[in-house]
């Protein structure tokens, strides 16, 4: 779809009968969203292939990110030696190059969007503002919420995994390999790791959705309904923890510290870029392409909150009963879902 206000009573329109409600998305995908390949039968070996490599080429974060871990590793990283021990003097020094990266990339993107306003409302989902006034946020103010719990809480526990692992790494308590030992496993494992990723997230989300864990810990993140750059991180503490968790698999992956790098800045800086509310960055209004950063299907997740707990990639959501595809009926399915379950959110 081009970037214009959805018209007719479905879909978009939020509300009971068709003419009551207003229009809920500013820009959307073509509904229904289309299925997973891997979901679908027979599986078509060429299809898959094809939404594998889309995930990476010509341009995307994803390839954008391995570019940053590799410069990360080869020139922002403290070398074995000096990782093999604990010091205050290089933990400082990949905790303040951790906070300066997720400023600069969360940062950049709002005030490109939201501060400048460079694209107006070109292929954002939702019109609406983010929140100044409301006490639903600390400091009563989205953006500074956002900020303080990306920076306050994301910022040290990222370090503190990175940490560990550069220092297991060093020491040899991680199982390692090189490019020149093996290099299609070198290769692959930066497709490997984010559809592990999505595998762990998946079910750390549903984790923190059993009421307990929303109430005390989840709910903060979605304090956010319309979310914003800053809004992707932010997270209570508990939540940074789990949701970081998955490096645990290098304990039984051979890998690389590269690869570690990246496997830790895929979870957290593609939070800004898939949060940031826009389909796509363009140079200003006119133009339907640019780097796309957007995450409809998990912008209907902020909206509706149980549904489409994974990724796409992994179409867990779909063998689960979880997937929304932006149509009416599958809006109605969520909410039966909810109903029998018991279950609100908001």
């Amino acid at each position: 779809m081009s970037s214009v206000e959805v018209t007719g009573p479905e879909p978009g329109k939020e509300g009971s009968s068709a003419g009551k409600g207003r229009e809920l998305w500013n820009w959307h995908p073509p509904f229904p969203m289309p299925r997973s390949p891997i979901a679908q039968w027979p599986i078509r070996p060429l299809i898959l292939l094809k939404n594998l490599l889309g995930g990476w080429l010509p341009i995307s974060v994803k390839l954008i990110i391995a570019v940053i871990a590799a410069l990360t590793w080869a020139y922002l990283t403290p070398s074995p030696d000096d990782t093999r021990t604990f010091s205050i003097d290089w933990i400082a020094y990949v905790f303040f190059r951790n906070l300066v990266m997720l400023t600069v990339v969360a940062g950049g993107l709002h005030l490109y969007l939201y501060t400048f306003h460079r694209q107006a409302d070109h292929l954002r989902y939702e019109t609406r503002p983010l929140q100044t006034d409301s006490r639903r946020f600390t400091f009563n103010n989205q953006t500074y919420d956002n900020i303080f719990w990306s920076l306050a809480s994301g910022v040290p526990i990222w370090t503190a995994y990175e940490v560990v692992g550069l220092w297991a790494y060093a020491n040899g308590y991680l199982p390692t390999i090189g490019w020149s030992d093996h290099p299609v496993w070198f290769l692959a494992l930066f497709v490997i790791i984010p559809l592990f990723g999505n595998f762990h997230f998946y079910w750390i989300h549903r984790l923190i959705h059993w009421q307990p864990l929303y109430a005390r810990v989840h709910h903060l993140h979605h304090r956010n309904i319309v979310t914003g750059p800053w809004s992707g991180f932010s997270m209570h503490p508990v939540e940074h923890l789990l949701y970081l968790s998955s490096v645990a698999i290098h304990v039984i992956l051979a890998s690389h510290p590269i690869h570690f790098i990246f496997h830790l800045q895929s979870k957290v800086l593609q939070g800004p870029t898939s949060h940031a509310g826009f389909e796509k960055i363009t140079a200003g209004t006119e133009s339907e392409n640019g780097l796309a950063i957007g995450d409809f299907f998990h912008q209907l997740h902020h909206r509706y909150f149980e549904c489409n707990y994974g990724e796409p990639d992994i179409p867990f959501d779909e063998w689960f009963g979880t997937y929304h595809d932006g149509t009416p009926e599958g809006l109605k399915h969520i909410r039966s879902n909810m109903k029998k379950r018991g279950v609100t959110r908001g």
